[in-house]
């Protein structure tokens, strides 16, 4: 058991979809900064738990609960859950996120209605949840994309759309919760190595291609930005591209 103390320490946060790739980074990140912390996942219940043993063996706190961001009511629950698991929240990180990407005219309504649902709906009751249950020094850190800021070729047109979705949210955010003491920003990946999208996959040569640092990020990388913003006190509504250039 570790003894170290981060800038974190007392805290609690909830990482949503924690149990792989930039999720689970960041919720192993925030333990080691100090944070007990609750993640989410819908199918990845082995990964899961792992992220929890991973977090107690640092000596913090964790908690594993399945819940379903295209679920409205699971989405604002998992709040609750958390709240009760871990004795308080003061960190939300809105990272669980769906993409789905294809030319505009193969879209279906159901995929409309399912990246809405997860990327937008669920990222917007989980922070409105939070937000009543968050005191002064709340922190609300959501994942967005690149692709925000630059769609670097066709088949983006439902992806960006959620995500851009959550760069005004970000900002109203802020503007709503900056007299309580609560803060609001978004951290913008750029191709990051996750099993959703190795680095050595099909297509990553292409992607790398596109980022000035000509290569993949790691979740790692991502986590450590998103732990700054959890501690940071004076930075609200802003988006912080981790993206290696991708927008340069």
């Amino acid at each position: 058991m570790t003894t170290d103390h981060g800038h974190l320490t007392g805290k609690v946060a909830l990482v949503t979809g924690g149990s792989r790739g930039i999720g689970a980074a960041t919720a192993l990140r925030l333990a080691r900064e100090g944070a007990d912390v609750a993640l989410t996942y819908v199918n990845g219940e082995e990964a899961a738990q792992d992220v929890v043993r991973r977090i107690e063996a640092l000596g913090r706190g964790a908690a594993a609960l399945r819940a379903d961001a295209a679920d409205a009511e699971e989405a604002a629950a998992a709040v609750e859950r958390a709240d009760r698991a871990l004795g308080g929240l003061d960190i939300l990180v809105n990272n669980a996120g769906v993409g789905v990407l294809g030319p505009l005219e193969g879209l279906s309504l159901a995929d409309v209605d399912r990246v809405l649902a997860v990327n937008v709906r669920g990222v917007f009751l989980t922070s409105q949840a939070a937000a009543a249950r968050m005191s002064s020094g709340g922190r609300i850190v959501t994942i967005g994309t690149c692709m925000t800021q630059r769609v670097p070729g066709p088949g983006g047109t439902l992806y960006a759309t959620s995500k851009a979705a959550l760069v005004g949210l970000t900002k109203a955010l802020a503007r709503e919760l900056g007299a309580r003491g609560i803060t609001a920003n978004i951290v913008h990946p750029g191709p990051t190595d996750t099993d959703m999208n190795p680095a050595d996959g099909p297509y990553a040569a292409g992607q790398a291609a596109m980022t000035a640092l000509g290569r993949f990020g790691t979740a790692e990388e991502v986590a450590a930005t998103v732990a700054y913003l959890a501690g940071a006190d004076y930075v609200t509504g802003a988006e912080f591209a981790v993206d290696g250039g991708h927008a340069a």
